[in-house]
């Protein structure tokens, strides 16, 4: 049976499309077969265009596929990305979230895997509290939330951040250490969403 983790993100200026890929790598290390798909941006182009980084990396990531319901029906485990907005999931992601009533009404959201990353401009920037407000929605779902805990050593020195890899930008784009604790994430959703499919795989 294969193992497959949809990797679906929201990034403005890139970082937390950074961290997901790696998510993607350690979940493609643990043997899934991966989507990395970005949700669709809702904002003006007059605010894109006022950030030049942002629109850049608009720009550079079209070849990324938009995320679709059809990948969460496929998905047995899910990471989803966003970066902090008022300690709140950003609108991006809220919005596609807030499409999946018919597969949740139908029970297909229930028992997958799912864990959450994130990225704000410094470290008391509501990191945490963006992680735990996308975890209602998994709640809701009937979903098994992954977070990393302190399962690993990797966790640490990206910060200690028990519920998901997080980031603080303004130091710059995600450290090696933070993307190391991404690749971990990843790689422990796997593991833990494996054990749940019951492959035989740990």
């Amino acid at each position: 049976m294969s193992l497959n983790i949809a990797v679906i993100y929201y990034s403005a200026t890139g970082n937390v499309h950074r961290i997901a890929q790696a998510v993607a790598e350690g979940a493609d290390k643990g043997g899934a077969e991966v989507r990395l798909r970005r949700v669709a941006e809702l904002a003006p182009d007059s605010a894109i265009d006022a950030n030049p980084a942002w629109r850049a990396h608009l720009d550079a990531t079209t070849d990324v596929e938009l995320a679709a319901l059809d990948d969460l029906a496929w998905a047995h485990g899910v990471a989803f990305g966003t970066p902090t907005r008022f300690g709140n999931v950003s609108a991006q992601l809220k919005q596609f979230l807030d499409t999946t009533g018919g597969l949740w009404a139908s029970g297909e959201l229930a028992d997958k895997t799912a864990t959450g990353f994130t990225s704000a401009a410094n470290d008391h920037g509501g990191n945490e509290s963006t992680l735990l407000a996308l975890y209602n929605t998994m709640h809701h779902w009937g979903a098994i939330t992954v977070p990393p805990g302190y399962t690993d050593a990797s966790v640490y020195p990206a910060g200690g951040n028990p519920y998901g890899t997080s980031h603080a930008s303004q130091g710059g784009g995600p450290s090696p250490e933070v993307l190391a604790a991404a690749r971990f994430q990843g790689l422990r959703l796997a593991r833990i969403t494996a054990r749940i499919v019951g492959d035989g795989r740990n």
